[in-house]
């Protein structure tokens, strides 16, 4: 088959069915994964483009070609533009609505890289209008809309990779870290520490002018109509700097109207090997328990009582009981990376080492050929769009998948109500519910703003 900015997706899938499983090779210099030739790339367009939605579409380049970006801001929108021009030798289509880029039927696959508060929104009528997903993580801001993207992909078959990279990249530490624990390296786990740092809290913030080219109602989009919050000082090294501080931009993590923190941002990577090395991806924890926290405001029923500064937990350290009597303990103290301790030893990994005596013990006693693949269910993808375009090809659900996704989230969702509300909570992850807490079910799902509900 070949793709072109003109192929439909009755006509995609029909080709999708022809290819079926085939694999694919390492690409020759202008040849993406699997296509004879630059005609027969997928189509792709990035909804969300500052920071993480350029890098996102920057390593993908080589294997998909952009024709539609869409962003709330026209600065930003404007300067990558041009630099897919430069990338790819054509310009893409410019939105400000995503919707634009959805009502398009020649485009294979978006890749989302909003703030979080939009993720669900944008992925449910992605797939809804016929078109796979790239979602960057974490991918919900709340447990139900997991729940209700779930849902979605099984309804709709449509192929959804999440963008917990760590499964794909990394030089591959976090797969053999997952295959030592895996392989018995260390005995019967009996702790893993995930250390994902603290965040920041802030002065207060006064309302500010809105940004020229910003359109800041539909930034806030599904979260409650707000002022723009900004001190003038600038953050540099974004593209001509953006707001130290402020509940936009940069900032938006801080907030819990737009993301989770933390316990969301950093957590949402290594809570996820941690869970994946555990076998627990399919059940979840019976307890959450904050043991210390600092929340930079005062909060009252679960709610901050001020609005004009970061409201996310600046330090904790909470406990999280865990399948076969496993303890995880998720901290903003010590090194970022993943800690996993057991009966027979412990090593550590990140993103740049893994050490530890299992992992010396390597140079004397490997892993058993294939182990890597094992734990990655075949050949270790050259990055995670790779992983996604085969899942595409192959129709197959990729690597970092939605079911598991939601079911380590859910511990980092949950992380933050129980420090939000002061106390520990009981789940029943078959239910997917808080246990004999009606109050803190009730942060388990937000309505999104009138006019910006999802379409279904």
């Amino acid at each position: 088959m070949t793709f072109s900015p003109r192929t439909t997706r009755r006509r995609f899938l029909g080709g999708m069915a022809a290819v079926g499983a085939a694999g694919l090779v390492l690409p020759r210099a202008g040849r993406a994964w699997g296509y004879r030739s630059p005609n027969e790339r997928p189509t792709f367009a990035t909804i969300g483009l500052r920071n993480q939605g350029w890098a996102i579409t920057d390593k993908s380049f080589q294997f998909a070609d952009f024709v539609a970006m869409a962003d709330v801001d026209s600065n930003v929108l404007g300067a990558n533009l041009e630099k897919a021009e430069q990338r790819q030798g054509v310009k893409p289509e410019g939105y400000a609505d995503y919707r634009k880029v959805l009502e398009r039927d020649d485009i294979d696959a978006v890749m989302i890289a909003t703030p979080d508060h939009w993720h669900t929104k944008i992925a449910v009528e992605a797939m809804l209008s016929g078109k796979d997903v790239y979602c960057e993580k974490p991918l919900t801001l709340t447990i139900a809309e997991g729940k209700l993207i779930e849902k979605v992909v099984k309804e709709t078959g449509r192929i959804f990779q999440v963008g917990t990279m760590q499964r794909s990249e990394s030089d591959q530490r976090f797969l053999q870290a997952v295959a030592l624990v895996k392989h018995g390296r260390i005995g019967q786990v009996q702790r893993v520490t995930c250390g994902i740092n603290g965040m920041e809290a802030s002065p207060e913030i006064p309302v500010a002018p809105v940004p020229e080219g910003l359109d800041w109602d539909f930034w806030l989009g599904p979260a409650p109509a707000v002022d723009y919050r900004a001190l003038p000082e600038l953050r540099q090294g974004y593209g001509g700097g953006v707001p130290l501080y402020s509940n936009a931009h940069y900032s938006f993590r801080n907030w819990h109207e737009y993301s989770g923190g933390k316990l969301t941002d950093w957590g949402a990577h290594h809570v996820d090997i941690a869970v994946w090395a555990l076998g627990a991806g399919e059940t979840g924890p019976s307890k959450v328990t904050p043991l210390e926290f600092s929340l930079p405001v005062e909060y009252r029923n679960g709610f901050p009582t001020v609005a004009d500064q970061y409201n996310a937990a600046t330090q904790f350290r909470i406990q999280v009981a865990m399948p076969d009597n496993v303890e995880m303990i998720i901290t903003s103290e010590g090194d970022n990376g993943i800690l996993f301790e057991g009966t027979e030893g412990r090593f550590f990994v990140n993103r740049g080492r893994i050490s530890g005596k299992p992992v010396e013990d390597l140079a004397s006693n490997p892993l058993p050929e294939g182990a890597i693949e094992e734990v990655y269910g075949g050949p270790v993808s050259a990055n995670h769009t790779a992983n996604f375009i085969e899942g595409m090809q192959a129709r197959k659900q990729p690597i970092s998948d939605v079911w598991t996704h939601n079911r380590m989230l859910e511990i980092c969702h949950l992380s933050n109500i129980a420090m939000r509300l002061d106390r520990a909570l009981s789940w029943d992850p078959v239910k997917r519910e808080i246990v004999g807490d009606n109050e803190a079910n009730t942060f388990l799902a937000r309505e999104n703003r009138a006019g910006f509900e999802i379409d279904m």
